[in-house]
């Protein structure tokens, strides 16, 4: 399991929140448990099975619904 660290644009209120956490979760290869979205600084945080996504497609799952990624780190 790798963890991404993503740096969102704003997220202006809850709702936003929720949607990020929404199109997360439904990749394969998310740990469901692991996912936490900070509405205050705008971060995701989320442990995810190399072996079945990259950091790559998790980005494209949250430009797809609207929101700009400005940075992300994998460890």
């Amino acid at each position: 399991m790798k963890t991404a660290n993503i740096q969102l644009e704003t997220l202006t209120c809850p709702s936003c929140m929720q949607k990020v956490e929404g199109a997360v979760k439904k990749l394969d290869g998310i740990d469901k448990d692991s996912l936490k979205v900070l509405f205050n600084s705008s971060k995701v945080k989320v442990n995810f099975d190399e072996d079945k996504i990259g950091i790559e497609q998790i980005e494209e799952a949250i430009t797809n619904i609207g929101y700009e990624v400005i940075k992300s780190s994998v460890k």
